[in-house]
């Protein structure tokens, strides 16, 4: 049962939806699920077929990733659903909008997920426009965050999620709930209409501190998921304090909220790094 204190959402990052039913059934309640090419590529009946010898083709691929998020929109109706689109450094805009559109129509509470890069904004922006519901991933940077803010104005509440990546920050020596402060401090001034959503957490730090910051959403791996509620779904008291250790705190930076959306550095090794992988994942079981 849900916590009464519990102001966050909570979704599963998986690609398995007899997974999804596994921690329903623990939790009693689940808001929501982030998918992504690496998860479908590690999905039980991918790794079936991999493992006969057998690889996908562009459409069986398709056909799959629609299946797992159909089964998986059906536990979760009332939630919300993240489909990834294909993206490398050379795909764009207009080749990501009709992947969004598509994936859109696969069940109806999806969030269409496009990279923190120029092309995928551009199409993130156009995709809002049209009534779709995007979410921004591979985010780093207080600077690419602004940039989604200001290309998507107009947007409802809840049409835009932002994925700023925690643990892949930590994983170089910066503190990345320091970036998931930063957001929220520089959206406290704003519409509302983009929200936060913490992924890439790893542990119960993580996991206890997006909750004290009111990030608006978490994602979290059902490991993760499994531990908090062996400790009873506990949330953190006001003495909580967020053991950082040697991470170095990301700087705040005072940005203008009015300016246009390319005149933020949109450019971070790390989204490159990650859309480099995903690409990679989704490309290596396709024969």
């Amino acid at each position: 049962m849900r916590p009464v204190n519990l102001k966050n959402k909570i979704f599963l990052d998986g690609g398995n939806p007899k997974e999804t039913r596994e921690i329903i059934n623990l939790l009693d309640f689940l808001d929501g699920q982030t998918t992504n090419p690496t998860l479908i590529s590690k999905n039980k009946q991918t790794l079936q077929r991999l493992e006969s010898g057998e690889k996908f083709t562009k459409q069986e691929l398709l056909d799959l990733y629609k299946k797992v998020v159909q089964e998986i929109s059906s536990f979760i109706p009332n939630g919300s659903i993240s489909i990834q689109v294909y993206a490398d450094k050379d795909t764009k805009a207009d080749e990501m909008l009709e992947q969004g559109r598509v994936m859109n129509s696969w069940i109806p509470n999806a969030h269409i997920k496009y990279p923190t890069t120029i092309e995928g904004i551009k199409a993130a922006s156009e995709s809002v426009k049209l009534g779709l519901k995007v979410n921004i991933t591979l985010l780093f940077s207080q600077q690419q965050a602004a940039a989604i803010y200001c290309a998507t104005l107009g947007a409802a509440k809840g049409q835009v999620y932002i994925s700023p990546f925690v643990g892949r920050l930590d994983d170089i020596g910066e503190n990345g709930m320091s970036l998931i402060e930063n957001i929220i401090k520089m959206y406290e001034k704003s519409d509302g209409h983009v929200q936060i959503l913490a992924a890439s957490l790893r542990n119960m730090s993580h996991l206890l501190y997006s909750i004290k910051l009111r990030a608006d959403i978490l994602t979290l791996p059902s490991k993760i998921i499994k531990d908090w509620f062996a400790k009873d779904l506990i949330l953190p008291d006001d003495n909580f304090i967020y053991p950082k250790g040697e991470l170095k705190d990301i700087p705040y930076e005072d940005l203008d909220l009015n300016k246009g959306w390319k005149e933020f550095n949109i450019q971070h090794s790390l989204t490159d790094v990650g859309l480099d992988k995903f690409a990679s994942d989704w490309n290596s079981i396709l024969s």
